[in-house]
Order: C-alpha cells, then structure tokens, then sequence
C-alpha cells in the first residue's frame, strides 16, 4: 500500500475531500479512534468484571467475543463510514428507511456525551485538590467526617494491625473510609433521594465549564485540530499507567492482588452469565453503534485500508484493559494487605472504584499527592478522548445533514452550540443528586438500546442492501474483498451474538441501586424513556420514509424506501468507478473538487485502472500476515 494506505498509482491529492477535510495522517485515525474506544470503562469496569466472574478465566470468553464479534462489528462501521465518507446520519443513503438507525446513535450519543463529561469534571475536581501537601480525604479530623470514620492513618497504626480478622469484619458495617465520606459528605454532598436535587455543586459546575472548555478548544477546528491534540490524550495514559503499574508491584501485598487477578476459577466458564459479561463488555467498550466509529472513518482517504486499522485497534482497547487490571490489582492487593482483610473486600468498580476505593490507597503511598494527580490526570486523558469523538459525532452528523456551503464554513458555532447545550444539559447532574442521575444514565441511556441498533445496522447492511453489494463495495476500496472469516462473521455470527447479548440483558436485568440506595419505580420508569428514545426513532423514521415513498402498494413503497438512493457511494467522482460510475451525474459540489483535477483526468484513470490489481496483490499479503 503507498502512503496514507492509498492505491499507488492514484495522486494522493486526488484522494481528499477539500471541503468536508481529512485526517491530516493515518496516525491521526488510529490514535482518535484507540482514545474513542480506550475509555474510563477499561480501567473502572474490566478489572472488576475479571474479579467477579472468575478472574483468568473470564479472559478465555473475553478473547472470544473479540474475535467473533468486537473485531468484526468495528471493521463493518469503518468501513461504512469510510466507503461513503458520511457521517451516521449520511451513510444511510444506503438504505433511506434505515435512517432512524444514524438517529437513535445521535440520541446515544447525546445521552453518553451529557453524562461523560461530568465524570470528566469529578476528575478534573481530584486533579485540582491533590495539588497539595495532604490529601484532603487522608483523615478522620475534617468537619464533615462523621463518629463511624475510621481511616487506615488515623491513631497507632501498630495497634490497628494487631486487630484480628473477625473484629474488623464485624465493625466493617459500621467503618467508613475518609475517602469514601469525602467523596460522599463533602465532594458530592449526597441527598438522600433522587429527586432531592438541592443545591448545585459550585466546585463541580466549575470543573464541568472547563472541561466543556477544553473539549471545544480541542475540537474548534473538527478533524484538523483534534487530530494533532490526540498525540498527546491518546499515548500519554500509557506513560501514566506504566508508572503506576512500576509503583504498584514493588507494594508489599501486590502480588496477592496480581494473583486474585489472574487465577482462574474454570468453572465459571459453564456460566451463561460469564459469557454474557463478555459479550457485553466488549462491545460496549469499542464503542460499536455510537456512531463515533462511522464518524472518524468518514474523515479517512478512500483507499485507506481500514481493515488494519479495525484489528490494530480494538486488539489494543482490549490490551489496555487487561493492563489497567494488573496497575489497579496491584494497588488494591496492597490494599488489602495494609488493612489485614481479603482483596474481594476492597474491589469495588465504576466510580466507587476511582473516587473511594483508589484515592484510599493512593493516600497510603509515599508523596502520595503526586500519584493522587497522576492517577487523575490519567483519568481525565482517557475520558476525553471518548468524549472527543462523541462531540465530533453530533457535529459532523448535522453539518453531513445540512450540507451546505453556509454551514460547512461555520461548523466552528454548531460546535460551539452543541458543547453549551452539552454543559447546560449536564448542570442537573452537577446538584446534590447528580451522581444518581449520573448512575441511571450510564445504566439506561447506553445499555440494550445500542444492542437493538447494532443488530438492526447488521440486518439492514448484509440483508436489505446485501451482502454481495457491500463485499464488492469493500474490494473497490481496498482492492480486495473482506475476508472469508469476516463474510461469516457479519452474516451470521456477529448478529447472533448480538441477539445474545440482547437476552442476556433482559434476562439479567434488576433495577438499578446506588450502595444502599434503591431507585424509586418513576425514576426507573424515566431510564427505560431514556433507553426507548434512541431505539424508537427507527419505526417512526422507517413509517415516515415509507408513507413518503412512490408507489401504488405497501409492497412497491417498501422496495423503494429500502432501495439504496441514486447519491449513495463514494463521495467523490473519481472514485466512482463500475456500477456508481453510469447511475450518478456529478453535483455541483463534487464538480467544484474535481475541477482542478479535470486535464489531467485521464492519465489518471489510466494510471489507476493497473494499480489496482497491484494493490491487490499487496494488500492481500498484508492480510495474510495480520
């Protein structure tokens, strides 16, 4: 393949967008989409599903699901968005009465991106407070602990050791952690209900306007500039988490949580619910049926092969996950150690993992300030590389929509617009309640409705559109069909593991509780609305596009709403070669960026036409060495 993963032979200037933009270099792409897919979830929900569904072994399934379904689904929306160079709502033209599928991603989108960046700024919060000499949640003598407080610094430490096992498991109920009061009583200041908003959280709102602040900067310039921030977002948790993980296995105990870690217990591999774990995991974590994945493959050159780019990808989201686990085991082993109780007891996941659990052990460390930000700063990296993406999503899919001249030229204020609607929306989350709405979003907005849109984008592609148009589709623009084991995958196993995950879901479904907190039903009821709403934009889409379709009975308006529509294809003329090149009469604003290009048009389609065997052949070896 020749620079860019272009076909050799074809100018590379031949293969740009002028107006929409691109990816200013193949690095860009993969290192947006690794800090898209790599988020908080690798580091506060994978290690604590390993723990609880049988350590090393829940790999065997986790290793599984990617292959079968992580890697497929990911390659299938690159390369959608890519062949079309459109964003979710754009690469429809493929199958019009599928539009609700771009809009119930945007829904989603919406919903992750509202709640992402509170959590982004609960991190930013800690990042700030631990520039200092103490951490603030290292004791029990601040004015908003409470008599049950009981933190591992407090008194004579060689007296607190020499307390057996069953005494300390019996004031368990009773003990809480400076951390956990901190971020309970004076972080969030906790109602007691979710419907008792009380007061905005000043500091958090202020946090929330930087991080919104941030998210806007990097992305003022869309693809250009957040292309050259990611070099740094999506490498430097890396670095950060290699330090931690040096500090961690040089604690005493560490070892202990290594091995609790990875010892696997085989016979919870028989479990469905192991499986479904999985299954759920992984494709939650790569970020399939967001819409983000179409987004940032639409900005890719036409011949970029993006067959690589989707293993190199997803194997290192899922790479990153289990070396989180090693860093955060490690600690909580020490953990564990220190107060004399099991590892099990002090595992804990989701942000009870970031802000309780690791801040008690961060401050049990020497300079423990410094791996306090560290810790912090590597949190407030890996979350906004999703929320990046997310941003993007929303942005590129309404200016994909509009598009025209007037708004192309002004997607900076649509961004602007979107991250103030963003901050405005996320502010409830910011009050005394906010963590519990915080909770029923990420458990509701995002679960199973992304699970219904992934398997309907399935059906719709290799079903209605059909296999073998899409196969030829992928061999026009990598220069060789997609291989035989992706063929099945698609087909057959990817939408079936999909459906599995979907009666998984169901059937393992109890209504949310926040620690001893349990959900009032019309709180419950709100998060299955939430949930409907990305999911029910599909029907309702589907039933406009066939009312408003030609023909005289239902059966002639179902073909034609289903039928690809005359611009669907690649975006620009020269690519449209074959079966796009008689159906299609260049518009106006594919015209404007050809005309450059038109003298010289025709040794370029002579000098295309060869390479392309050429690349063939390349591009073949380099499948068979992946």
């Amino acid at each position: 393949m020749g620079t860019n993963g272009a076909v050799p032979g074809e100018r590379g200037k031949q293969d740009k967008s002028v107006k929409r933009g691109n990816w200013g270099n193949q690095i860009e792409f993969v290192l947006t989409s690794v800090g898209y897919a790599v988020g908080l979830g690798n580091v506060w929900r994978f290690p604590y599903l390993c723990y609880r569904n049988g350590g090393g072994a829940f790999m065997f399934p986790y290793f599984i699901m990617l292959v079968f379904c992580g890697i497929p689904l990911f390659f299938m929306e690159l390369s959608f968005g890519q062949f079309a160079s459109q964003g979710c709502l754009g690469v429809w033209r493929v199958s019009p009465m599928f539009k609700g599928v771009g809009y119930g991603m945007m829904v989603v989108s919406t919903y992750i991106g509202i709640y992402y960046n509170v959590v982004i700024c609960i991190a930013f919060y800690y990042f700030f407070v631990s520039m200092t000499r103490v951490l603030p949640w290292t004791y029990c003598s601040n004015p908003w602990n409470t008599p049950d407080c009981a933190g591992v610094l407090d008194g004579n430490v060689s007296s607190r050791a020499t307390l057996n096992l069953t005494h300390l498991l019996n004031t368990t109920q009773k003990r809480t952690s400076p951390s956990e009061e901190y971020w309970r009583r004076y972080v969030l200041q906790l109602s007691d209900d979710i419907g008792n908003l009380g007061e905005v959280r000043l500091p958090l709102l202020g946090c929330l306007g930087v991080s919104w602040v941030v998210v806007f900067l990097c992305l003022i310039k869309g693809v250009k500039s957040s292309g050259k921030v990611v070099y740094f977002t999506a490498t430097f948790p890396y670095v950060v988490l290699t330090i931690l993980f040096v500090r961690g296995i040089t604690l005493e105990g560490a070892i202990t949580g290594i091995m609790y870690y990875l010892t696997p217990q085989w016979d919870k591999i028989l479990n469905a619910k192991v499986w479904g774990d999985a299954a759920s995991q992984i494709f939650y974590s790569l970020g399939c049926a967001w819409g983000g994945l179409i987004t940032m493959a639409s900005y890719n050159k036409f011949h970029n092969n993006c067959y690589r780019d989707s293993i190199i990808i997803s194997i290192t989201n899922c790479a990153t996950s289990v070396y989180a686990g090693f860093v955060i085991f490690s600690i909580l082993g020490f953990m564990a150690n220190h107060l004399g109780v099991d590892v099990s007891k002090v595992a804990d996941h989701g942000p009870g993992l970031a802000f309780v659990a690791y801040p008690e052990a961060l401050t049990l460390l020497p300079i423990s300030p410094l791996w306090s930000i560290l810790f912090f700063f590597m949190l407030i990296l890996l979350g906004l590389g999703t929320q990046f993406c997310l941003l993007e999503t929303l942005v590129t899919a309404i200016v994909d929509e509009v598009g025209n001249e007037w708004i192309i030229r002004r997607k900076t204020f649509v961004t602007l617009g979107v991250a103030v609607a963003g901050f405005l929306l996320g502010v409830p989350l910011t009050t005394q309640a906010g963590i519990y709405w915080l909770l029923l979003m990420d458990n509701y907005a995002a679960s199973f409705s992304l699970v219904i849109i992934s398997c309907i984008m399935c059906v719709a592609i290799m079903y209605i559109y059909g296999h073998r148009n899409y196969f030829k589709d992928i061999e026009m623009m990598l220069g060789f069909p997609p291989p035989l084991f992706f063929q099945i995958c698609w087909r057959f196993i990817s939408p079936a593991i999909i459906f599995f995950i979907l009666i998984f879901t169901v059937i393992q479904y109890r209504p949310i509780s926040y620690n001893e907190y349990v959900y009032p039903t019309w709180a419950i009821s709100i998060g299955f609305l939430m949930a409907l709403s990305s999911v029910i934009c599909i029907p309702i889409y589907a039933i406009y596009k066939v009312c408003r379709s030609e023909g005289d009975t239902l059966l002639e308006r179902l073909k034609n709403a289903t039928k690809a529509s005359k611009d669907w294809g690649p975006a620009l003329a020269e690519h449209r070669s074959g079966r796009y090149a008689p159906a299609f009469s260049p518009s106006t604003e594919s015209h404007l960026e050809v005309q450059p290009l038109q003298p010289e048009k025709g040794q370029i389609e002579a000098a295309a036409a060869s390479p392309v065997q050429g690349s063939n052949g390349s591009a073949h070896s380099q499948d068979s060495r992946l």
